[in-house]
């Protein structure tokens, strides 16, 4: 089979537009990532969905429901428990470690099939059905919504908490409404792309871009532009390739520009992204 032929099949294009739309969510908000130093947040909540999906399943027969119920829970026990960044990655492994100890006693007592369970953890970037489309679409237009509306003081609060908690900026609730539309992205993302891809989509592209712009927009500009090349570009490698699975390929990309950026930086001082 040939790349043209594959192009030319429906559930190529589906794993092109969700690539897409993950990319340019998980671009936006990997930058405020990378700033408050939350990449274990990422890597918890994503693997907290499968908790929340096998709930759903026992529950109501609804994974997908279950998950971002499941997500909503466990951003609102991280905000709660981990605001303080020396608290928030000790927090985040004892509720990890607890939450997937209760996914697999949920999962011993759902007697069907627990592939969409499961799926949250591995995914299927070429499964990808129409209302999976329309789903993370709607979550990407409400996390970019919610992010346009918070940007400045989120990212005042992430940059110099203590002089914005200084001047009035509400930095605990900012925490909080931020853990809230991570957990939405990652767990909305998890379900088309694993794991895996999450954590190398959220968290790589806005660590290379921050170390190439100084600007708050040409890092996230920059950053949804890598996380488009990564998995844009490692979808169509895969296919391409007839071997390769995406995951190898999207995090290889990914990976390689985060070492240019690395091997950049060296050249340059280092960048801190500026408030104004």
């Amino acid at each position: 089979m040939t790349l043209p032929f594959y192009l030319s099949q429906p559930f190529a294009w589906h794993a092109l537009l969700a690539a897409t739309l993950i990319a340019i969510i998980c671009g936006v908000i990997g930058t405020f990532v990378i700033t408050r130093g939350m990449a274990f947040a990422v890597h918890g909540t994503s693997e907290l969905a499968f908790t929340g999906a096998a709930a759903g399943l026992l529950i109501a027969s609804n994974p997908i429901a279950g998950a971002f119920g499941g997500a909503i829970v466990v951003a609102t026990v991280l905000g709660i428990l981990g605001v303080k960044e020396r608290e928030r990655d000790t927090t985040i492994g004892v509720i990890l470690a607890f939450g997937l100890g209760i996914g697999v006693l949920l999962l011993g007592y759902y007697h069907g099939f627990a592939t969409q369970a499961t799926n949250i953890l591995f995914g299927n970037i070429f499964g990808v059905s129409n209302g999976q489309l329309f789903v993370l679409l709607g979550v990407g237009l409400l996390v970019l919504l919610a992010i346009s509306v918070i940007y400045r003081p989120l990212l005042f609060a992430s940059v110099d908490p203590e002089v914005a908690s200084a001047r009035g900026v509400p930095v605990k609730l900012l925490s909080i409404v931020f853990l809230y539309i991570l957990a939405l992205t990652v767990t909305a993302a998890a379900q088309i792309v694993g794991t895996l891809l999450v954590l190398s989509l959220a968290i790589t592209p806005a660590a290379a871009a921050i170390r190439l712009a100084t600007k708050p927009r040409s890092v996230v500009l920059l950053s949804v532009l890598f996380a488009l090349l990564a998995s844009v570009g490692g979808i169509i490698l895969s296919l391409a390739s007839n071997t390769l699975k995406p995951s190898v390929c999207v995090t290889t990309i990914s990976f390689g520009l985060y070492v240019f950026a690395r091997l950049y930086g060296k050249k340059t001082p280092t960048r801190t992204p500026k408030i104004l």
